[in-house]
């Protein structure tokens, strides 16, 4: 069966909600369709999630894959890559993203080595571009651009699959904006009937645990993060102040949590969170390539640092060379004094 120019995205759900990242994802699947002339495909397993396939094409799925069934209902690596390794195998679509989820990190590879493709991981960025081929020679046309930081964040790399379809990756959180949904957009809801081999089923969920983390950087207003150059738990004190007046939450950079300063759920950046606040604040941070990342499209963004070379303030929208513990209390002192 020949490739089309399908783009599938899997959509992650749990307990009846969909994951945002596979909203985020079909609004990106609109785009990349355009010029390839192809549809947007929602490929949706579970159990009874029947009633979530409205809101899969309400987000910008053409069709919908439904495999509903009881070994579905709570998310396995054997029966989920089954599912998405037969249907990839018979329709060949040309592309086929995943969120870069717990869930999506550990499905992506396992149906990438069955098929026997390439998956770019942790992509920030995705393109429809053509490429050519020096050593062969030939060109390329349409092919997926999946662009992410590489080498420890200090470049940003392009990588294309131009020979094997599916063209697979993974793609953050937070790195492509979500569109509201559409009631009037009509699609297709197509029912598939999985057939699982009895090794599909060896492992059994016999309980289950989730905690709600109490972090919400992806929907707060307003950040203030902390980098390596805070210097002390203590210090951080002062971020969290500063973050409470301005009803914002604490974030921080991988160094701050890899010296132990913070908890990792506050990590923002490409291995963290990526965030879209109204106003960051970006302390004691040098602004690796790998951070900026997560947080330069922030509305408006306030560098503090003592390096005044420092990369950071190369998207700052307000650069302040100083040090943090003089900096923040100042600003702590602002507010108080506004506040009464």
């Amino acid at each position: 069966m020949a490739t089309n120019n399908d783009i599938w995205v899997f959509i992650e759900q749990a307990d009846g909600k969909i994951a945002d990242v596979s909203l985020e994802l079909l609004a990106k699947a609109q785009e990349l369709a355009r010029p390839l002339n192809g549809r947007v495909c929602g490929l949706l397993c579970g159990h009874r999630v029947e009633a979530l396939a409205e809101s899969v094409i309400h987000h910008g799925a053409d069709r919908v894959l439904l495999a509903d069934h009881p070994e579905l209902a709570m998310y396995r690596t054997l029966p989920y890559a089954r599912v998405a390794t037969t249907l990839a195998r018979e329709r060949r679509p040309a592309i086929f993203l995943l969120g870069a989820t717990p869930l999506g990190r550990d499905l992506a590879p396992r149906v990438a080595s069955a098929l026997r493709v390439g998956l770019t991981a942790d992509c920030t960025d995705l393109q429809i571009g053509d490429y050519e081929s020096k050593k062969e020679q030939r060109l390329y046309p349409h092919v997926l651009y999946q662009i992410r930081p590489a080498f420890g964040g200090n470049v940003i790399a392009t990588i294309v699959n131009p020979k094997t379809r599916p063209q697979m990756a993974t793609v953050r959180e937070g790195v492509m904006r979500r569109r509201a949904p559409d009631s009037s957009r009509q699609g297709i809801v197509e029912t598939i009937e999985p057939m699982f081999d009895a090794r599909d089923l060896v492992l059994r969920v016999l309980s289950r645990e989730t905690r709600e983390s109490k972090v919400n950087l992806k929907g707060a207003p307003v950040i203030v993060s902390g980098g390596a150059g805070v210097g002390s738990k203590e210090k951080f004190d002062l971020l969290r102040e500063l973050a409470y007046l301005l009803g914002g939450e604490v974030g921080a950079s991988r160094a701050a949590v890899d010296a132990g300063l913070i908890s990792r759920e506050h990590q923002v950046g490409q291995t963290g969170v990526t965030v879209r606040p109204r106003l960051y604040i970006a302390a004691g941070i040098s602004g690796a390539v790998q951070h900026r990342a997560g947080m330069s499209e922030s509305a408006k963004i306030i560098a503090i640092n003592t390096d005044p070379h420092a990369p950071i303030f190369q998207i700052a929208h307000y650069k302040i060379v100083g040090d943090v513990a003089e900096v923040i209390p100042m600003m702590i002192r602002a507010l108080r004094e506004k506040a009464k």
